[in-house]
């Protein structure tokens, strides 16, 4: 054994120990008193990385939470505001009718409907007007896409959230086919002698059919009357009506492949071309063209943007233009063959150029409603609503009063009762179609992601607090563990301090 005076190993070890027995004991403190196991980047860095970005994430679920929470708050005050819109139309419907009744129906009584119904439309416009959420308007058409067109016969019909905003230079609309509706004319001019010898015309649409059999007090025009008056009481969506040669036509009202009828005669070319037997009428054709360039889907006289076409997705636009009448030259070809009696391809001269003709063009305002309910960049939803006024409610609706919206209806007249009517139903559609996509879009898209950020949340939570949170149990093991080992390095650091006293035994 030797003795040291100048350098005591044993306490300076003794005093290492102790340094670190109270660093590891002041670390417990530090993770029993913020219950944090880790306090500092030191403490685990890998760790910290992965529990502060955790943070962040936690963090933005619960905005998101909060965000869809408002969101939902705000589709229901819109679907509130239109549900009473709905109560108003429904009321004005039954006025409509109420007017169409013109056998009992005076004067005064015509004009207390339409003073009542007046009065539903400037309750639907102010509710239009002052449908708010804070300062935002929901219902004045300033919460969705809107549009306006230029061109003869072209009208704007929708736009989804997708669909790009073209307020300045607009979309340029070409077409390349014009619709049709499926049309016959008879071969055989309509003469007194045909009409007294008790001519049968039927008419076959969708498994409804109307059939009049012509008497001898009839006349041309009445024996086409009296057809129509058939059609329409069996609920037939044509018109017949003779030609300037007297010959028959009948055409369906309404543009496109989907419709199409039946025709029978008695006698040969009068409507069918042989007595006797159907005639099926060849259906119109689907409008076709494009968007801004882009690919169109043409379903009746309404074309539609493709989905994921940059800009058009979900734009849709109607064009009026039939034949000759409404479009150049160049694209009544199908007309010109009818007209010149020209058989088979027609000459190159006479094609249609390949990219259509330009017939306006579109603007776009996008204003939909778009909600952040994602923790993430870019993980947003949106909504588009429409406006509410009476002057965008029933457009595009063919109507014998010239009523180009609901704004313009006037039940003082049979006629105007009945085309009312018409543009109420359409109406009605809008809206309750608008409340159903509100109401899917707050169900299955705003609901049920509120369910399932929550249980992110909650999983994002017990993950982050694995990580970083400390186990109390533990770390009190753990410190009873320090504080003994300190109190234990302490003692022999006395002792060891006490060695080379040792020494001064030699020296007596």
């Amino acid at each position: 054994m030797t003795y040291r005076i100048n350098h005591n190993v044993a306490a300076l070890n003794s005093h290492r120990n102790v340094i670190a027995n109270n660093n590891a004991m002041n670390k417990t403190l530090e993770k029993l008193s913020s219950g944090m196991k880790i306090n500092r980047a030191a403490d685990s860095p890998a760790s910290l990385v992965i529990s502060e970005q955790m943070r962040a994430q936690i963090a933005g679920l619960n905005q998101a939470i909060d965000n869809s929470e408002t969101a939902v708050s705000l589709i229901q005050t819109t679907e509130a505001n239109m549900a009473e819109i709905n109560n108003l139309l429904v009321s004005i419907r039954q006025l409509a009718i109420h007017a169409s009744n013109e056998g009992v129906n005076d004067e005064v009584m015509l004009a207390a409907d339409q003073n009542e119904i007046s009065n539903a439309l400037e309750t639907i416009n102010r509710i239009a007007n002052q449908a708010q959420f804070g300062t935002k308007r929901l219902l004045d058409g300033s919460r969705g896409a809107s549009g306006s067109t230029t061109g003869e016969n072209l009208e704007f019909v929708n736009a989804s959230l997708a669909s790009g905003d073209s307020r300045e230079q607009g979309f340029d609309v070409k077409i390349t086919q014009a619709s049709t509706r499926a049309i016959v004319t008879g071969q055989v001019a309509i003469t007194d002698e045909l009409v007294k010898s008790g001519e049968k015309l039927t008419i076959i649409e969708d498994g409804k059919m109307a059939t009049y059999v012509s008497n001898s007090d009839d006349t041309q025009a009445t024996m086409i009357q009296n057809l129509q008056n058939e059609v329409n009481r069996n609920n037939l969506d044509i018109t017949v009506s003779l030609d300037e040669t007297g010959k028959i036509q009948a055409n369906h009202n309404k543009f496109g492949s989907d419709f199409k009828f039946q025709v029978l005669s008695s006698t040969d070319g009068v409507m069918g071309d042989i007595g006797g037997e159907i005639k099926a009428v060849e259906a119109g054709l689907d409008i076709k063209g494009t968007i801004n360039g882009e690919s169109a889907i043409g379903k009746g006289q309404v074309l539609t943007g493709i989905k994921g076409a940059k800009c058009v997705d979900g734009l849709s636009i109607r064009y009026y233009g039939e034949g000759k009448e409404d479009l150049t030259q160049e694209c009544t070809v199908a007309d010109r063959f009818i007209e010149e009696g020209i058989d088979g391809q027609p000459p190159a001269e006479m094609e249609m150029p390949p990219d259509g003709i330009s017939v306006g063009r579109v603007f776009v305002a996008q204003n939909s409603m778009r909600f952040h309910v994602g923790a993430n960049q870019n993980q947003t939803v949106g909504i588009s609503v429409m406006s509410a006024h009476p002057e965008s409610l029933g457009r595009g609706i063919a109507n014998a009063s010239g009523y180009e919206s609901l704004n313009d209806v006037d039940v003082t007249s049979f006629q105007g009762a009945q085309d009312t009517l018409a543009l109420v139903d359409s109406a009605i559609d809008s809206i309750t179609n608008a409340r159903g996509d509100m109401g899917a879009f707050q169900k299955n898209t705003l609901e049920s992601n509120l369910s399932n950020l929550r249980i992110q949340n909650e999983n994002m939570v017990s993950s982050e607090s694995v990580i970083r949170d400390v186990d109390m149990a533990k770390e009190m093991a753990t410190f009873t563990r320090n504080q003994i080992m300190s109190q234990a390095a302490t003692a022999m650091l006395a002792q060891a301090n006490q060695l080379p006293q040792n020494v001064l035994s030699l020296l007596s």
